[in-house]
């Protein structure tokens, strides 16, 4: 027996086998729909009976195994279904002649048969056959579970009188030899009247008899039999007797030779027992099975209720009654023994029974099958008593179990049947790494059509061994697991699997995702091979973001978060000047809370988590909004990142991709992804995408471990105009101070003489979409440290208001009247002067920029202060400085109709210059003591001609840079 079956477990030996083969040309689909149906009977409960039968179906089995049934009686084709297509009644006597030729290959052993036949009517299918069923389709079969069953107990009647039929052989003492196919040779010339040959025949039959009542449903006579056939086949064991050179064996055949049947004795009859006694002490203990596929199997019924009881631990010996024998060694009734004896092998004896089986099975070169399925059935059962190490030790030695030359298909199979194993007594590691090696068997040199189909899916199913998982999200907590060398090299063959299997997706899919999540364990070198290789692919497949589908595994999609890695991401407000700001309403500004306590924790705490989230300030329907990553470049040559632009949901969004050249190993590089919300509502900014290496990516902000947040959520208010503000004067060069809370958008900057009237034009254009609907203008003074006389700006509103509502494109325009009248008057010595002489002089505009400290009043009186003969013009040109904000509050649009407005400031900087000085003060004497006359000397600093006049005095007409005095007011003490 050349050929291994690798699904064989302990409790298979309690099963019949029936092979479902097609007989001539039969669709596979169909053949293995009915194979399912008939497969579906595999236990069957007797009728007038507590025994189960169960059945095991194969749809291919070879030959040669077949040839082993004798051994051990599981391993005996006893039915044979054969399925057919018959769909023209002239075909019948061919088909009926290919089912009998089928028949013939197993005729040694078989109980019964069955054909069913699909597609043929008329006569013949009407025809009563009791071994043929005729079916109109292969969909209508409904009866065809009910022929199997009468098929199976046909197959338990012929079991049963065989059963009894060895039971009760009474051919007194000629019991015929059972034998393995390479041992029949080997027994020729032996003498078959000796004790010895007839304790041979006796032992055997009797663990034959066992192996029956297995198969019957009588577990407990099994193990009797087997007990009793371990004693007989010991008893003649005697290797000190076969080296008497004396024996009668040693005279019809060499040492050799009798050595050579001793070994193949041994292994026929004790070694085969002690595996029945183990198989059936599994089923004993183990009623829900072993194998792969646990079927819940019925215990044997028919057990006496003090048998029925699983026995002490470690009892294992058998007391047999000496009386109960008959002379061939075979008795009808069993109850003597069963009555004192406690049959079934404890949990560790089977499994030393099964060693001592497995070591005398591997001294045979022609045992290895026996050797390698005993080893699997073995593993099985330690794996249900959670004995990883021991069923290890047992797996090593099949690995290393010859069986001659395999093919490549058996060297396959093999091979994933021991990472089968492995990992079902949790050596997962060790089960990838045969599954691996059965992976690369497929697609050796010898192979003409190799499979890489069947390659790449066994690699798939190495990947748990391995703790390598192809989700993303699995690498996104920071922790590795397993070998990345290991890993690395499995992935590569993955890519290179995809690609010999054209499927280019697959490829750029295995290597994504090998640069993703192996960057940190890559060379530069590496790195640089890896990125070329990618790029090599997306240019036959872009990669994206799509789900590879497969027929058993769905590929998810591989953002390439590191290429760049996101350090942080903050969203930015929109310029002051387009911020929206929301009317106030005094009534109910505290309604936002449904509940009716002032503080709740539990609303604190929840509200805590919004805005860890939730952004405070707001952006507008149809404007530009903007988002800033700090990102760098981890791979050592220069990274281009293509299509970058931002993953937002809950509005429709137009974003705006951008496209950046980082260096190599750059720093920390700030890019800004701008995006244009086309509606209102709360914006959820998720992450962002790019293009790299010919790979799409959408990169989640939960996913990047550089960001502590998964999202911003941000509202959208709905659309408002926009106002842009130029005017007829330059702008300032200087920077305007703003108060608290005013945002200077343009400027504007002025020169004047105290008192001078300046125009100013404003021109207003609505920029955006929307009309401005209302306007409203205020002025506020910044500099407070000047007096101002008057309103310093002043405006026609109705005017501007006229123009309104102002269309987008649309400009209009309005006048701002700038007229400053400031106090240049000195306040210190000119003034003093007159005081020293008892004179009282106040409000009067006398500036001058000098001082006279330290002089006397009567020289104060008499002196001219640095009169134009001693000065230059320059000298007088004192300039104060005022600075304004001109507000314009505006709206429109569907903002203004939810409350909306926005704010534009116009800084205004102006220079006043003063108009005239006084130089000299005096007084002259009048009429009366208690009159006098003031006397000025005035100058005019402007470089135009002034006009003076004062009440109740004639006007004084001054030319550029020219100096009068002037006869002033009469004082009056």
């Amino acid at each position: 027996m050349s050929v291994p079956d690798y699904m064989q477990c302990a409790e298979d030996h309690q099963s019949l086998l029936v092979i479902v083969q097609p007989v001539g040309i039969v669709p596979e689909e169909q053949f293995f729909k009915i194979y399912k149906k008939i497969a579906a009977a595999n236990q069957i409960n007797l009728q007038d009976s507590q025994r189960v039968l169960y059945i095991r179906y194969r749809h291919h089995y070879p030959s040669e195994n077949n040839e082993w049934g004798d051994f051990q009686t599981h391993r005996k084709v006893v039915g044979l279904i054969a399925v057919t297509e018959c769909c023209n009644a002239k075909d019948w006597p061919q088909t009926s002649e290919k089912f009998h030729s089928q028949k013939e290959i197993y005729s040694s052993t078989l109980y019964d048969s069955r054909l069913f036949v699909f597609g043929l009517q008329g006569e013949i299918a009407e025809q009563p056959r009791p071994d043929v069923a005729f079916y109109p389709s292969y969909d209508e079969c409904e009866t065809i579970e009910k022929k199997v069953e009468d098929f199976i107990e046909s197959l338990f009647i012929v079991l049963e009188s065989k059963r009894l039929d060895r039971s009760t052989d009474k051919s007194g003492d000629k019991i015929q030899l059972l034998c393995v196919p390479f041992e029949k040779k080997d027994f020729v010339g032996l003498d078959t009247d000796s004790r010895h040959y007839k304790k041979r025949c006796q032992g055997r039959m009797r663990k034959h008899v066992g192996d029956l009542c297995l198969q019957a449903g009588m577990l407990q006579d099994a193990l009797v039999h087997y007990h009793m056939a371990v004693e007989l086949l010991r008893s003649v064991n005697d290797f000190l007797w076969l080296g008497d050179p004396n024996h009668d064996l040693q005279l019809n055949m060499g040492n050799s030779s009798c050595m050579l049947c001793l070994q193949l004795y041994s292994l026929y009859t004790d070694n085969s027992a002690l595996e029945g006694l183990c198989s059936s002490s599994v089923i004993y203990h183990y009623p829900s099975g072993t194998g792969s596929k646990l079927v819940r199997r019925a215990c044997s019924m028919g057990l006496p209720s003090e048998t029925g009881k699983r026995h002490r631990h470690g009892a294992q010996e058998v007391l047999i009654d000496p009386g109960a024998l008959t002379t061939n060694g075979i008795s009808a009734d069993t109850s003597a023994e069963i009555g004192r004896a406690k049959n079934c092998l404890s949990p560790e004896d089977i499994i030393d029974k099964y060693k001592e089986a497995i070591s005398y099975f591997g001294k045979y070169k022609n045992a290895g099958v026996i050797e390698l399925e005993a080893c699997v059935k073995a593993v099985r059962v330690l794996a249900i008593q959670k004995k990883s190490m021991e069923a290890s030790e047992f797996l090593q030695n099949a690995v290393y179990i010859n069986l001659g030359q395999l093919s490549e298909e058996e060297k396959i199979q093999r091979y994933s049947i021991l990472s089968e194993l492995y990992d079902l007594i949790g050596f997962h590691r060790k089960a990838a790494f045969f599954k691996r090696v059965a992976a690369m068997q497929c697609v050796t040199p010898s192979i003409v059509d190799p499979g890489w189909r069947a390659c790449y899916k066994l690699l798939l199913e190495t990947l748990h061994g391995y703790s390598l998982s192809l989700d993303p999200q699995d690498f996104s907590k920071g922790t590795h697991k397993g070998w990345p060398a290991v890993q690395m090299r499995l992935l590569h063959e993955l890519v290179y699997a995809s690609r010999r299997m054209g499927n280019p997706a697959l490829a750029v899919r295995h290597l994504s995702f090998l640069l993703q999540t192996m960057l940190d364990f890559l060379s530069d070198q590496e790195k640089k091979e890896v990125s070329q290789s990618l790029e090599n692919y997306t240019a036959k497949c872009p990669g994206t973001m799509e789900i590879v589908s497969l027929p058993d595994v769905k590929l998810l999609p591989v953002p390439l978060t590191k290429l760049p890695i996101v350090r942080s991401a903050k969203l930015l407000n929109l310029p002051p000047n387009l911020r929206p700001l929301k009317i106030r309403n005094t009534l109910g500004q505290n309604t936002s809370s449904k509940s009716p306590f002032i503080y709740s924790p539990i609303i604190a705490h929840h509200r805590s988590e919004e805005r860890s989230k939730k952004i405070e300030f707001q952006w507008v329907q149809g404007d530009v909004c903007e988002v800033q990553l700090m990102v760098y470049n981890p791979m050592p040559f220069e990274l281009r990142v293509e299509n970058m632009g931002l993953l937002v949901t809950g509005v429709e969004f137009e974003s705006l991709p951008a496209a950046l050249s980082l260096p190599a190993e750059s720093g920390l590089y700030p890019v800004t992804l701008v995006g244009v919300p086309c509606t209102s509502g709360q914006i959820n900014v998720n992450g962002y995408q790019t293009s790299v290496f010919g790979v799409t990516s959408d990169c989640l902000l939960e996913n990047l471990s550089g960001v502590k947040v998964n999202g911003y959520t941000v509202e959208v208010v709905p659309a408002l105009p926009r106002l842009q503000i130029t005017t007829s004067l330059p702008r300032s060069a200087q920077t305007l101070v703003p108060l608290s809370g005013d945002e200077i958008f343009n400027s504007a900057s002025v020169q004047l003489f105290n008192g001078e009237l300046q125009q100013l034009t404003i021109k207003l254009e609505n920029i955006g979409t929307e009309p401005l609907e209302t306007l409203e203008i205020s002025a506020k003074n910044t500099n407070d440290k000047e007096k101002l006389n008057g309103e310093f700006l002043t405006w026609n509103l109705e005017e501007l208001l006229s123009q309104l509502p102002l269309e987008p494109g649309k400009v209009a325009y309005f006048t701002l009247n700038i007229q400053v009248k400031l106090d240049f008057s000195c306040q210190e010595s000119l003034l003093q002067d007159l005081n020293d002489d008892g004179m009282s002089v106040t409000g009067l505009p006398l500036p001058s920029p000098f001082r006279q400290n330290g002089k006397s009043s009567s020289e104060s009186k008499s002196t001219f202060l640095n009169s134009a003969d001693t000065s230059s013009r320059s000298d007088y040109n004192q300039v104060k400085t005022l600075e304004a904000i001109l507000n314009f509050k505006y709206s429109g649009g569907p903002g203004h109709s939810e409350g909306y407005y926005r704010n534009l400031s116009l800084g205004l900087h102006v220079d006043v210059e003063p108009s005239v000085f006084f130089t000299r003060v005096s007084t002259l004497p009048a009429t009366s003591t208690r009159k006098c006359h003031l006397l000025l000397d005035v100058f005019n600093s402007t470089e135009h001609e002034l006009t003076i006049s004062a009440k109740n005095n004639e006007d004084l007409i001054l030319h550029a840079g020219e100096c009068q005095s002037y006869f002033g007011i009469n004082i009056q003490h």
